[in-house]
């Protein structure tokens, strides 16, 4: 119900209906008002430089959480954070590869030395090589390396930010994995796709052994989005039809839609979500024959 005293807030009990030895006290959940539903939270976005890490970051802060803006390229992670600061918001960039774990506790160590907590991870840097083909085609070395920062990086993200959010009472882990995770494709690219499967089953996984824990993790499952990743594919222009025609509502997805739907599993307005996969596809998974 709402509030007397501010009636933006509406507050609910949790009960848990568990066998008394198993039963967790949770905390009332507070839906926090449009505009500022991570207000209070501390978050780290890897990938944060460019793309729906970016769009993601941004909105974060405009939400009211104080952001760790992680990318393997400090420049682009620096110039996000500092846009942030100048629009009135709280951001630290550090510089992070996230297939060296090191970095990764790095990250999440600014975040609580910064700002005190941790409470939301996107793990969201990834990687499209261009050499991504068949599974004849795929060198090994491609394969190993896309495996290395778009699985083994979820991995490790996950595992630098668990005991620090513990630590700050609980939150949010929300996983990139994508559409191609759940449907083939005759343009092949073997290695992406394997490595998005297998974020699906991690965030599965981790998402069941933490549930009573309060920590909640969740998988993203973007359609084809118009970022830096994929500029040099969606750049031709046979290429970028050859994939248009798929998508029934006739266009891509933009960063920004992509990053709204992030905010949703970050937030408490998705307090009852755990181990799922939000698709967000301009409907092509749900697809037979698309529009004319």
């Amino acid at each position: 119900m709402s509030g007397p005293d501010d009636p933006g807030i509406v507050s609910c009990t949790v009960q848990a209906f568990l066998p008394e030895a198993t039963r967790i006290d949770y905390p009332n959940v507070v839906m926090g008002r449009p505009g500022r539903r991570l207000e209070g939270k501390v978050a780290v976005v890897t990938g944060g430089g460019s793309g729906i890490g970016k769009a993601t970051a941004e909105l974060f802060a405009a939400e009211g959480a104080k952001v760790v803006v992680a990318d393997v390229s400090e420049a682009a992670g620096v110039q996000v954070a500092g846009s942030i600061v100048e629009t009135g918001g709280e951001a630290v960039a550090i510089a992070a590869d996230v297939s060296d774990s090191r970095e990764l506790d790095a990250a999440c160590d600014a975040a609580v030395e910064s700002f005190g907590g941790l409470n939301v991870m996107f793990n969201n840097a990834g990687i499209f090589p261009a050499d991504d083909g068949g599974v004849l085609d795929t060198p090994e070395a491609t394969w190993d390396r896309v495996m290395e920062i778009n699985l083994k990086g979820v991995w490790l993200g996950c595992r630098a930010a668990i005991p620090r959010m513990e630590a700050s009472g609980g939150g949010a882990i929300v996983n990139v994995a994508s559409f191609v995770a759940l449907v083939g494709a005759a343009t092949a690219q073997v290695a992406y796709t394997a490595s998005k499967g297998g974020v699906l089953a991690l965030t599965r996984e981790v998402a069941v052994e933490y549930a009573r824990r309060r920590i909640r993790v969740n998988a993203i499952c973007p359609g084809p989005i118009e970022t830096p990743l994929l500029a040099e594919l969606l750049a031709n222009p046979a290429r970028r039809e050859r994939r248009l025609v798929h998508i029934p509502m006739g266009r891509f997805g933009r960063g920004e839609e992509i990053a709204r739907a992030v905010l949703f599993l970050a937030s408490d307005e998705s307090s009852f979500m755990t181990g799922s996969a939000l698709v967000v596809d301009g409907g092509i998974t749900a697809a037979y024959v698309t529009p004319e």
